[in-house]
């Protein structure tokens, strides 16, 4: 009659050892990797689809948003822009 250390004996032994939590650190890993690859084609695809005008009219809004210039100028400035 076969006892349960035996059995787990055998699975050891085949290599079907189920009860480590190695594969956690090395999931997360793979995660970490996969979400950075998507990060990068996000961004690429995002900063390829803008010109230099639409960057600069996007800093002029950020620094008026801010207060780091008033009304008039920002408004001057985005004319200037075009």
């Amino acid at each position: 009659m076969t006892t349960l250390i035996d059995i787990a004996t055998l699975a050891d032994a085949a290599g079907h050892d189920h009860g480590g939590a190695w594969w956690i650190p090395f999931a997360l890993l793979w995660a970490a990797v996969i979400g950075t690859v998507i990060w990068l084609v996000i961004r690429t695809v995002r900063n390829r689809g803008r010109t230099g005008m639409e960057r600069a009219r996007e800093i002029l809004a950020e620094r008026y948003a801010r207060g780091e210039i008033s009304g008039e100028e920002y408004r001057e400035r985005r004319d200037e822009i075009g």
